[in-house]
């Protein structure tokens, strides 16, 4: 039979009751036959509880403190669920990140996985006892408790997995799949049986919130087969889920667009009149940079002869940093006109394989919104997406246009 690791997220550990059905559903796994890894993440709100309590005490706690208290809400759940199944007859042994000995780097709270020994967990598997190991958390080369940050469950969930060679890595979530688009918005948004790699990996990128990017591209790094499936099914449930590929199928060809994602969580920042000189992106984005804010989207407009305005997107919480930043490069000599601001943007993306092979992809796109009196303030492309920003406004009302416009809501034929 195969080996699975599956990953539970804190919604679907949020409960004893919820703990249980999990129980059941990885006793019903076990009972066919498969090698179990399970990994979770602390109950849901958990780990906001215990950053919150050291937050009361310091204003900036130590990084290192901050990832030994963090880590004790995954060490609740492993031990909770190894009990649940322990009730069920099932053998089961909890392991810390430490006690498995996912190595990380030194990086407190954002640590990246350098090994995992496999060794201690095969010994189990091969006795026939279910492993939990506790997500988002290892230990660097001196014994420190370390976490892994956001998303850091689904990145150990697929690093296991990795490291394993298991047959597949099952996220389980609070959704049955993977969605055209949030299904909040668009009531007919169609649950897909299948997407590529490139493809998910785009979606998270650009706002999906179903899985975690790190964890995408941890899979796409090492070829782990992943599937999304609802923890909140009952336990016998034989629903198949989402399986994200990296095998372009027969169908690829007419499944022209694949999802629309959306980002709430953008900000624009323009300088305006600086020289059109080189260097000068340099000049504005490098302090940016510096600071460790991350830069998305990026527009250099074609002004005069001598003069350009440059617009860029960051997120919404580092707004007012980046604001901050250009202001004070301005004081130090960076010569602009004016800079300027708006917190009030969306951007929303096109997605598709099938884009490779299709043209008239992006005009459909322009005209759709058009048609609705939808300003495009900025747009970027790869080959497999089209990106827009647009007024925060207009968001539900260009997901749910895009969606009737690529006929998102039909199956591919």
């Amino acid at each position: 039979m195969a080996l699975i690791v599956q990953k539970y997220g804190g919604t679907s550990v949020g409960s004893i009751d919820r703990i249980k059905n999990v129980a059941r559903r990885v006793a019903h796994f076990h009972k066919q036959g498969h090698q179990l890894v399970v990994v979770v993440s602390a109950m849901s709100g958990e780990t906001n509880r215990l950053l919150a309590l050291a937050k009361e005490l310091s204003a900036n706690p130590s990084p290192r403190e901050l990832d030994v208290v963090a880590a004790t809400g995954e060490q609740v759940t492993i031990g909770l669920l190894a009990i649940a199944l322990h009730e069920l007859g099932i053998g089961a042994r909890s392991y810390t990140g430490g006690q498995v000995r996912v190595l990380t780097d030194n990086a407190h709270t954002k640590a990246r996985i350098l090994t995992i020994d496999e060794t201690p967990m095969r010994r189990d598997l091969a006795r026939g006892t279910v492993v939990i190991v506790a997500g988002f958390q290892g230990v660097d080369a001196e014994g420190n408790i370390t976490t892994l940050g956001r998303g850091g469950s689904d990145t150990s969930g697929v690093a296991l997995a990795a490291a394993l060679k298991a047959d597949e890595c099952q996220i389980y979530t609070d959704v049955d799949g993977v969605y055209t688009t949030d299904p909040r918005i668009v009531p007919e948004a169609r649950r897909l049986s299948s997407v590529t790699f490139e493809e998910m990996l785009e979606m998270a990128s650009l706002g999906s919130k179903v899985l975690q990017i790190r964890s995408v591209e941890f899979a796409g790094k090492y070829k782990v087969k992943l599937r999304v499936l609802s923890s909140l099914d009952e336990p016998e449930s034989t629903a198949p889920g989402t399986l994200i590929t990296f095998e372009e199928d027969d169908t690829m060809e007419q499944a022209i667009i694949s999802g629309i994602a959306f980002n709430r969580d953008e900000a624009k920042i323009s300088v305006m009149g600086v020289p059109d000189k080189p260097g000068i992106a340099a000049a504005i984005l490098g302090p940016v940079a510096d600071a460790n804010v991350d830069v998305d989207m990026i527009v250099q407009n074609i002004g005069s002869s001598e003069h350009t305005d440059f617009s860029f997107t960051v997120h919404r919480n580092e707004y007012q940093r980046a604001l901050d930043l250009l202001a004070e490069q301005r004081k130090k000599g960076l010569a602009a006109r004016e800079i300027i601001g708006d917190s009030r943007i969306c951007k929303v993306s096109v997605i598709g394989i099938g884009m490779r092979s299709h043209v008239g992809i992006a005009s459909k796109m322009f005209k759709t919104l058009a048609d609705e009196g939808i300003n495009i303030q900025m747009i970027s492309t790869s080959e497999i997406k089209i990106s827009v920003v647009i007024d925060e406004k207009y968001l539900e009302l260009a997901v749910r246009v895009l969606h009737r416009a690529f006929e998102l809501d039909k199956e591919s034929a």
